[in-house]
């Protein structure tokens, strides 16, 4: 054979799929296929308190499967909220697997205490580079479904986990193909009860999931790789293109009718749920890439800002906002690596749109107004940031080299500085 500089191989997986209303109520037949007897069900105090969990502990009683109820995760959990939930689990272990009820905290926690009650260690031994050592899950983790509750995150279906690191104000994560859920069960009728600006955060994540996705670096452009060295991102491919379209034909059809008429529209509930675990499918396999890398010192960083719909005792950012803040500028900066994905992306977004007299603005012109619909704060400076601030917020992404290097068009510091300071105003 020639010898290969480029690569030539990508990579695509996910975990079965049980969709449906009431699907919440089979996970009990589910598990008995693993064996398992004793289970941990992990959540929040707010999901938690709305009945899903002990309704699930119920269900798995009827099977003879024991569980216990931990709902101690933090919204956004940080380093320090999943060490204290690993914590709890090796001390009220062994468990045979685990269950994650709520939005991308929960599964991400849940995806840490599989890891951590599975292998020895700790969260920065596995955490990825250049924060953490980036180490190797050595071998299967125990079954884990996961059982989303916000339409976002798609964490259901990816390998990745995400937190923050308070002592460097940055989020980061974990990325391996072993923390994968066993199985995704979505059931739509557990979203109908989410705060107008939930839907509205969780649904831009979605959005930029499958942007970003579909307008990541061609996977045959990467320098070839050994397999013991490829990455989960392995860069958008046809496999993934595929899920990313189909994301953003559904957010076009709902997004805007589940923020607004959410707790009445289970159609509009269901295809956003579906949106989610289909732009999962895509970016959990090709990758995310500048706003996501933005997201992550701008919710790292946050000074004072307390959005409505979500739990005040502390400032924070949602994730879904935080990505979505830059987005617009970021793909004025990354079009001329694409032209045509990215006009293909706004098509689908928005199907009804006017044609821009420029073509780069085609895409942010259709976010800019999906955002403004919705009610996401307008710009870094909606959540508090100011242009004296892009200085500091600058190193935290340049940290996410994981993500820049999916990007088609790899941004310099100048470029990110750039971005951001564009981005303290969207409107």
């Amino acid at each position: 054979m020639p010898e290969l500089t480029e690569e030539t191989i990508f990579t695509w997986g996910a975990p079965p799929l049980k969709f449906g209303a009431g699907a919440i109520d089979e996970i009990g037949f589910e598990l008995t296929a693993y064996g398992v007897g004793r289970v941990l069900i992990v959540t929040d105090p707010g999901v938690h308190a709305l009945g899903a969990p002990q309704r699930l502990a119920d269900t798995l009683r009827r099977y003879e499967i024991a569980s216990e109820i931990f709902d101690g995760v933090h919204v956004e959990p940080t380093d320090d909220s999943m060490a204290k939930a690993v914590e709890y689990a090796r001390a009220q272990g062994p468990w045979d697997g685990f269950v994650a009820v709520g939005g991308g905290s929960a599964i991400d926690t849940a995806k840490a205490i599989n890891l951590l009650t599975s292998h020895p260690g700790e969260l920065m031994d596995y955490i990825n580079k250049p924060i953490g050592n980036a180490k190797v899950p050595p071998g299967p983790l125990k079954p884990l479904i996961a059982v989303p509750t916000t339409a976002g995150t798609g964490s259901e279906s990816t390998a990745m986990c995400v937190l923050d690191v308070l002592s460097m104000k940055v989020k980061t994560g974990i990325s391996h193909w072993r923390l994968r859920p066993t199985l995704a069960v979505v059931d739509p009728l557990l979203t109908m009860t989410l705060p107008p600006e939930v839907t509205a955060a969780a649904g831009m994540d979605i959005t930029c999931h499958a942007l970003e996705s579909y307008t990541a670096r061609w996977y045959t452009t990467f320098d070839r790789k050994k397999p013991e060295e490829r990455v989960t991102y392995c860069g958008s491919n046809p496999v993934s293109d595929l899920w990313c379209e189909k994301s953003m034909t559904l957010l076009a059809q709902s997004f805007r009718a589940a923020v607004q008429r959410g707790t009445t529209d289970v159609e509009a509930r269901a295809n956003m749920m579906l949106a989610a675990t289909f732009a999962g499918m895509g970016f959990g396999n090709s990758g995310v890439h500048i706003p996501h890398a933005n997201g992550y010192p701008i919710a790292g960083m946050v000074k004072d800002y307390r959005p409505a719909g979500y739990p005040q005792d502390e400032p924070m950012v949602p994730h879904g906002q935080a990505v979505s803040l830059t987005a617009p500028e970021a793909f004025r900066f990354s079009f001329d690596s694409a032209p045509e994905r990215h006009l293909r992306a706004a098509a689908l977004l928005d199907p009804g749109a006017d044609e821009h007299s420029d073509p780069r603005e085609q895409l942010p012109s259709v976010l800019t107004r999906l955002m403004r619909d919705i009610g996401i704060p307008n710009g870094i400076g909606g959540v508090g940031y100011t242009e004296a601030d892009v200085p500091d917020l600058v190193p935290g992404t340049m940290k996410q080299q994981r993500l820049l290097a999916t990007c088609p068009k790899t941004p310099t510091e100048d470029d990110i500085t750039a971005i951001l300071t564009r981005s303290v105003e969207n409107w």
